[in-house]
């Protein structure tokens, strides 16, 4: 049923100067995770970011990692998370975050064809480097899957180049070190990392790892192209806020970068 736009199609949509909105949420970690995609696409989400739980997530901080967990715990595979965004449509383009060891799992083209007709238009998959990623990126290319490409604080400008032009989508601009989770401050990193980025590609650079509320985003939409938050909202949907609340936080979200 998915019926979503691409990537390239949703972005190249956006009014002249529009700042690019990216929501995470962990499938499977609450029974309402169907009703939360849709509830934060209607709150103005320009994409929503999709987790895939995996046992040994190695950027994924303690809020998320809890998620995934949860949602493992409850019997959530890949083929049940892609299985299930098939069954609905969707008005914005899904991205799925997962590791490697998922994809092979299941095969390439196994896995490429069920997102596919899941709806998913993008994927990120932060433990695969750019010297080991042709095999699937040629696979995702073929599918029309955008596989989307990180650059971090110390990727040198060289490399930067290299990564940008195998991305596909967006580049994920990382705002700092470490792993993911809420931060009280956003610093000086991500501008300068969205400035490498933009550099070398005229893809949006958006900008995530650390962006937990409104102002930070109105901060990081100053200089980037958009921004992605995770774990603020992953918090809030573990307390129960439920799909309504996360609505709310990425409404709020909206409006500060729109502002």
């Amino acid at each position: 049923m998915s019926g979503a736009p691409s990537l390239a199609q949703r972005f190249a949509a956006r009014s002249d100067g529009a700042k690019l909105l990216i929501p995470y949420l962990m499938a499977g970690a609450e029974d309402s995770w169907l009703e939360s995609i849709e509830a934060v696409i209607e709150a103005g989400a320009d994409a929503v970011e999709v987790g895939l739980p995996f046992s040994d997530p190695i950027i994924d901080g303690p809020t998320i990692e809890d998620a995934g967990n949860r949602s493992l715990a409850r019997g959530t595979t890949a083929h049940d998370v892609l299985a299930a965004l098939g069954t609905r449509s969707w008005g914005a383009p899904l991205v799925v975050m997962t590791y490697y060891n998922v994809i092979a799992h299941m095969g390439h083209e196994r896995f490429a064809g069920m997102a596919t007709d899941a709806g998913v238009s993008g994927a990120i998959i932060p433990d695969l480097s750019l010297e080991e990623i042709g095999p699937w990126a040629e696979t995702a290319d073929d599918r029309g899957i955008a596989t989307v490409m990180l650059v971090a604080p110390s990727t040198s400008p060289e490399r930067t180049v290299r990564i940008c032009d195998r991305s596909r989508g967006f580049v994920y601009a990382v705002a700092r070190m470490g792993v993911t989770g809420e931060r009280a401050e956003i610093g000086d990193e991500a501008s300068a990392v969205v400035d490498k980025v933009a550099a070398a590609t005229s893809l949006p650079a958006c900008v995530g790892i650390g962006v937990s509320n409104a102002e930070q985003a109105r901060q990081v939409s100053r200089v980037a192209d958009g921004v992605v938050v995770g774990s603020a909202l992953v918090r809030r949907l573990a307390e129960g806020a439920g799909p309504e609340g996360a609505a709310a936080f990425v409404a709020s979200l909206r409006q500060a970068i729109d502002a």
